[in-house]
């Protein structure tokens, strides 16, 4: 995404775009920079800028739309959202005529008009048949935020922000690893930070102060207890983050962050792991910039554990994912928590 902003504020700007992935949020900015690289104002970009929605119009109403001249400007911006919810066409021979105006468009796009198609995410199967193998060529991914921490302290130093490592632990323990949710809560915590200090840093006092996470009690807390293995400790500290969160949103961040944990520890209790580099070892475990300053801590938890133990605690926080998704029956969230740290820690 970083070399496709970098095209835009060029003034590279393709005439045809594929968006596909579920980070709107990411995508929503990318037609923000389209609107401001193609108009001088506001109100010229409100005024030559189209929004389709796919369940609303088919795909040969798309290249027409795309193909009329603009009114005033030299440029026109087409956004279709939902293009994968395209309304359907009655007959194969139209469906056909529309994907042969598709590739004739392609071929040979307007030079006035820049088209964003703009689709969730599409199945890789689907994206080799019409009308998404014809967009290959213009095709942009948005897959969602694998690493909340990593994803985190780039948007914050593309700000001109730093997380301290424990700040950005904790912020990322807690956040929901959406792009939208991310980027929300940092320039919440930036504009809190510059009313404190001149220094563009975030702490963790920031952090538990503006996003309303407990010094005591809070995912970092739940990890030294869980290494220390003191099943009373972290069923308490837990519960405490359930009270502060409410009882689904705090358990289902708990399993979140302790599925990162372990899935970190079972990849360094694999051969040859433990001789790697310490960055090799950070970047092996998705921890990036200052994020390696906790790399060395794994090294130490995949001794604390037993390879057995993390895979009995692998299953231990699938099942709890299952309950709160009801696959699996469960009286209630505590009664899923006590029941997976006492599998974890029992």
């Amino acid at each position: 995404m970083a070399d496709l902003k970098k095209q835009i504020a060029s003034g590279k700007i393709a005439p045809v775009y594929f968006f596909q992935g579920p980070e709107s949020w990411l995508k929503e900015e990318i037609e923000t920079q389209l609107k401001a690289s193609l108009f001088p104002s506001e109100s010229e970009a409100a005024l030559n800028t189209m929004l389709l929605y796919g369940p609303d119009v088919t795909l040969g109403q798309i290249i027409s739309a795309a193909s009329e001249y603009p009114m005033f400007t030299e440029k026109k911006l087409v956004i279709v959202r939902q293009f994968d919810k395209l309304k359907k066409v009655t007959g194969k021979t139209e469906s056909q005529q529309q994907e042969a105006s598709l590739a004739r468009y392609l071929a040979n796009p307007a030079t006035f008009a820049v088209l964003v198609l703009d689709a969730d995410e599409v199945d890789k199967k689907e994206l080799e048949k019409s009308p998404y193998k014809q967009l290959k060529p213009f095709q942009h991914d948005f897959p969602a935020v694998k690493h909340p921490d990593v994803f985190a302290a780039e948007r914050a130093r593309e700000a001109g922000w730093e997380f301290d490592p424990d700040a950005l632990k904790t912020f990322a323990g807690y956040i929901e690893p959406s792009s939208r949710l991310i980027c929300q809560e940092i320039e919440k915590l930036t504009l809190y930070v510059t009313d404190k200090r001149a220094e563009r840093r975030i702490t963790l006092d920031d952090v538990c102060q503006c996003v309303g996470i407990s010094k005591k009690y809070n995912v970092f807390e739940l990890e030294k207890a869980l290494v220390g293995k003191n099943l009373r400790l972290c069923s308490g500290i837990a519960l405490m983050i359930m009270e502060q969160e409410g009882q689904k949103e705090g358990l289902m961040n708990i399993v979140r962050y302790l599925t990162t944990f372990f899935l970190r520890v079972w990849k360094l209790q694999t051969p040859g792991m433990q001789q790697l580099s310490l960055k090799d070892t950070a970047a092996a475990l998705g921890m990036y910039g200052r994020q390696e300053y906790f790399a060395k801590n794994y090294l130490d938890y995949a001794r604390r554990f037993s390879l057995p133990e993390t895979e009995r605690s692998l299953r231990a926080l699938r099942d709890a994912d299952a309950a709160l998704k009801g696959i699996i029956q469960s009286p209630d969230d505590k009664f899923t928590l006590l029941k997976m740290m006492q599998e974890i820690l029992g």
